[in-house]
């Protein structure tokens, strides 16, 4: 278990859940990984545990801040652990999700678009998931589709 920076153990004592070694590993793998990840990518990597046991696992570590979940414009729930520092999700941030491959990336840094509200009202959830193609799945496009695509311009960015 890693020690430095975000120890598994030490997080979830933090939130009141029971330490597990399944809740250890799950949120090590949460925290090392390079963007959210969905049920199925975790049920790839965890190979001693099931469906159900994840799906608790994740609800727990949910409701006790420890991680936060973001659906993409697919409709798929993909979860990512927070910094050591936050308690709770930071918030704040966009989400890239490739429609290709499925991956996505918390877009960490880049400003957050002001909505308002009617009076009175209370947001009490925000996501914005922006999705196309990454890099990758981008050049292993046929040359005859990526046509119009690596010249479009965003008429959003920037604004």
């Amino acid at each position: 278990m890693d020690e430095e920076g975000f120890p598994e153990r030490e997080a979830l004592r933090r939130a009141g859940l029971r330490r597990t070694p399944f809740r250890e590993a799950l949120l090590g793998l949460l925290r090392r990984a390079e963007g959210p990840l969905s049920h199925g990518e975790l049920l790839a990597r965890m190979p001693h545990g099931d469906r159900v046991t994840l799906y608790r696992a994740l609800e727990a570590l949910e409701r006790s801040g420890v991680v936060h979940r973001i659906q993409g414009t697919d409709g798929v729930w993909r979860f990512r652990a927070h910094v050591a520092e936050t308690p709770r999700c930071p918030g704040g941030h966009p989400h890239f999700l490739c429609t290709a491959c499925g991956r996505m990336w918390c877009l960490e840094g880049q400003p957050w678009p002001t909505v308002a509200v009617p009076p009175g009202a209370r947001v009490t959830d925000k996501q914005l998931v922006v999705s196309g193609l990454c890099a990758s799945c981008l050049a292993e496009e046929p040359s005859s589709r990526k046509e119009g695509v690596e010249n479009a311009e965003d008429p959003l960015a920037g604004r």
